[in-house]
């Protein structure tokens, strides 16, 4: 008795495209890498010019930054500090309320409220930086002061509330998305056993969702490190080794917005301080998301 053989003939037409597909996502995959390790090697090769010069001993251990200044110094820490501090005051304005609104949307909201609520909430991440920080140098700060009456006018503190506002969206989408990923039968259980509603979302889903919440938190957090424009605007310019959220202060990316005008004769040395303090902005990103990736591996969860 003869084999019929039911496999089909394999259209070219149909396997050149899928071919073309493939060509197609690999190079926009390799144009990602390049650009990535474009823009290292860029901001190496200058730092480099810039260590030749500077000590690095001295650019991690001197507490004055004044490249700019007639009496010239090279130490990181005012700038990090700044950055730092400004980045904290935003994540403890943006953890709190970016969970409590993704467990609400995950756990308590109807879907036609998850509908209107959650894309209303992104619109935040959707406003130009450049307002956020207006909004904190005339309202904010003018708010502010009647409480605390010896606040500056350029100060972290209000540009850290405003910078967590902004990154609310961040931290809810991504831990809602976390959060509904929880497979319904952690939660049927949890109710089985006598759990209230409360307690299901704090005490299973969340746990369960750990993982992608710890990312989101780290996501933001690296996205108000490199924030430039409300920081720029609303904390100062002013480059000063102190943890007073009172009183002006420049981070790293305030620093790269004061040379970039133009000022800085290229190719000195304050120029290179450009891309000094760039490159130590970037080790800082990478290694927050390093970081990220190792508590995503490690904590995250698997299920049938």
């Amino acid at each position: 008795m003869a084999v019929t053989d039911l496999r089909k003939p394999i259209n070219p037409l149909r396997a050149f495209g899928e071919r073309l597909i493939q060509v197609a996502l690999l190079g926009a995959a390799t144009v990602s890498i390049l650009t990535t390790a474009g823009i290292v090697f860029s901001l190496l090769f200058e730092t480099i010019a810039f260590f030749s010069e500077v000590s690095i001993i001295e650019f991690l251990t001197e507490t004055e930054w004044t490249p700019l200044f007639s009496i010239k110094k090279y130490g990181i820490w005012p700038l990090l500090s700044a950055t730092i501090l400004t980045s904290a005051i935003a994540m403890l304005v943006a953890v709190p309320l970016g969970l409590i609104a993704a467990i609400f949307l995950s756990e308590f909201a109807s879907d036609r409220i998850r509908r209107t609520v959650k894309p209303l909430l992104e619109i935040l991440a959707g406003i130009p930086t450049v307002v956020y920080g207006y909004f904190a140098l005339t309202v904010v700060t003018p708010f502010l002061k009647n409480f605390i009456p010896t606040l500056s006018i350029f100060n972290s503190l209000s540009a850290g509330l405003v910078m967590g506002v902004m990154l609310i969206p961040f931290v809810a989408s991504l831990s809602e998305d976390a959060l509904s990923a929880v497979p319904n039968s952690l939660r049927e259980a949890a109710y089985g056993l006598g759990s209230t509603r409360f307690e299901v979302a704090t005490l299973v889903v969340a746990p369960a969702a750990i993982s992608g919440i710890v990312a989101s938190i780290v996501l933001a957090f690296s996205r108000a490190v490199g924030e430039t424009m409300i920081v720029a605007i609303a904390a100062g310019q002013n480059p000063r080794l102190t943890f007073d959220p009172t009183v002006p202060v420049m981070t790293m990316t305030s620093y790269i917005v004061q040379v970039s005008l133009g000022d800085t004769p290229y190719g000195s040395l304050s120029y290179y301080t450009l891309y000094a303090v760039g490159f130590t902005l970037f080790l800082f990103t990478f290694v927050l998301n390093i970081f990220s990736f190792w508590m995503v591996r490690k904590f995250r969860e698997v299920y049938d």
